[in-house]
């Protein structure tokens, strides 16, 4: 049964919201944006966690053909501030408890803040206390302020996207802004989402990882139009997922790989207390998955894991449900209709199959992006149409993608190539391990020799669990690719969307060598 303008859309923790409400208040904001001066093709930017009001501030910013921008909450002031800034926002719509992460940014004058009263779901999955989750006085309440708009009734531009920032890795965020797409543009796009993000009428969905990311963005906003339910998880727990989809009836979950690892690491006794039997599609991306976790996920959960492989830049251009990827382990899917894909190898040609190169990419049908502002990056990356997110990885016999590594994260040691995640992946499959990363530290004979950072399972690592992860390692991996050495960490850093964040790892090891990690 669809879900009717009375029926309760989107849930946040015990909250939730129906389709009428959610129009109605996104159409007062949407009026007081623009008694603020917003007009069609500006930023409104949003520094919020996952709940109903971030869904609000974007749609009503669409509603205006202005741009919704979401921010990374785990950015510096300083970061924050030159996204801010970056963007030429206007307004930003921010949560009450992260208006301290802005403290000492030297914000523009001309940025407006409208405070969201951090709600209950937040504080408790953050800590945050009640004085803390309230506006402090004098600011601008988002509630308050919404009361006083009449309902915005201008029929809505051509739907922009949100402009989303990258993560900084090598250098300044940059925000990837698109085109506003045609009509056959948007037509193939919407046919697109269906088979990648299972976006059709009356999905049930779950959305577990952080929607100032790409995927789960556009997911969120596309499902705000076709859902039966939209459940918005503040942040990710694994037996909170398992109850949430039995609560909800769940027919569909976005999720990352490191999502996969910590629910496999339940006990057996939490996983069979839920029912999961709603469940139809699980669409992941992010990151590789380590083949014997997706294998673990499908055995458990049924053939009904599907991967897609893109970037920010470029959307989903591959593509591979559980029996594709069953055929060919490992692979991150074969090219979608519509996309390009080549493999570049180090003289700037192509590679036959089999070969590892640079990954380079399009969407045909998918509206043209730049960098904003910054037009010659946008160039830097592309070739003949296509563009890199800077991953290695080679095309199979049968046409099918599979991932070696980012290529800045390859470690040559003597001259070989190796690659981190193959190692990662082999660390993963031991019951002992729940989480790891693998760098390369500087070297005086070698260069650049492995390590490995290790998150046991239980407690702290010891002597023994180092003989049995080298024993492990040794059975799968040719023996230059092994660790020089283990270190134990209680956790390591990650983005919400599970992605590692090396450079930080490296940098402690790096900052005396005479050469750039």
């Amino acid at each position: 049964m669809n879900t009717t303008d009375d029926t309760a859309l989107i849930h946040s923790g015990d909250r939730s919201l129906t389709r009428a409400a959610l129009n109605q208040r996104a159409a007062r904001a949407a009026s007081g944006y623009a008694r603020l001066g917003v007009q069609a093709g500006d930023a409104i930017a949003i520094l919020m966690r996952n709940e109903i009001a971030f869904l609000e501030a974007s749609l009503a910013a669409s509603m205006l053909g202005a741009y919704a921008v979401p921010l990374n909450w785990h950015f510096t002031a300083a970061e924050l501030a030159y996204v801010i800034d970056d963007c030429d926002a206007k307004i930003l719509v921010v949560h009450a408890d992260l208006i301290a992460a802005l403290q000492g940014a030297d914000l523009p004058a001309r940025v407006q803040q409208l405070v969201v009263r951090t709600p209950p779901e937040i504080r408790k999955a953050f800590g945050v206390t009640e004085e803390s989750a309230r506006p402090p006085q004098g600011a601008i309440d988002w509630d308050e302020w919404l009361d006083q708009q009449p309902p915005w009734d201008q029929p809505a531009p051509a739907g922009l996207e949100s402009i989303i920032y990258t993560s900084g890795t090598t250098g300044k965020p940059k925000g990837v802004r698109r085109q506003p797409p045609t009509p056959e543009q948007q037509a193939r796009t919407q046919e697109m989402r269906r088979l990648v993000y299972g976006l059709v009428p009356g999905v049930r969905l779950i959305i577990p990882a952080p929607l100032y990311h790409g995927s789960p963005n556009v997911v969120a906003m596309r499902a705000m139009r076709m859902a039966d339910a939209l459940v918005l998880m503040p942040r990710f727990d694994a037996e909170e997922l398992l109850a949430l989809i039995e609560r909800h009836r769940a027919t569909s979950i976005v999720m990352v790989p490191t999502m996969f690892v910590r629910l496999l690491r339940l006990p057996q006794e939490v996983k069979d207390r839920y029912d999961l039997s709603s469940l139809r599609t699980v669409y992941h991306a992010a990151a590789p998955c380590p083949p014997d976790v997706k294998r673990a996920m499908i055995e458990w959960w049924g053939p009904i894991i599907s991967e897609w492989y893109g970037t920010t830049e470029t959307s989903a251009v591959t593509f591979c449900n559980s029996a594709q990827w069953l055929a060919h382990p490992g692979t991150v899917g074969q090219p979608l209709p519509g996309a390009r894909l080549e493999i570049i190898g180090e003289d700037g040609g192509p590679v036959p199959a089999g070969q590892t190169g640079e990954v380079y990419m399009a969407l045909d049908f998918y509206p043209d992006f730049t960098y904003h502002k910054r037009d010659d990056e946008r160039r830097r990356i592309e070739r003949d149409g296509l563009v890199t997110g800077g991953d290695i990885g080679y095309l199979d016999a049968d046409g099918f993608l599979h991932l070696c590594d980012r290529k800045r994260d390859m470690i040559i040691s003597g001259g070989v190539n190796i690659y981190p995640n193959e190692i990662e992946a082999a660390l993963l499959s031991h019951p002992e391990v729940i989480d790891c990363a693998v760098i390369g530290i500087p070297d005086a004979e070698f260069g650049e020799s492995v390590l490995a950072l290790v998150v046991p399972t239980r407690g702290q690592g010891d002597a023994g669990l180092l003989d049995r992860l080298s024993s492990h390692l040794g059975e799968s991996l040719a023996r230059y690719k092994l660790p020089r050495r283990i270190e134990w960490r209680d956790r390591l850093p990650r983005d919400d969307a599970g992605k590692l964040l090396k450079r930080r790892l490296r940098e402690p090891f790096w900052q005396d060598a005479q050469r750039a990690i």
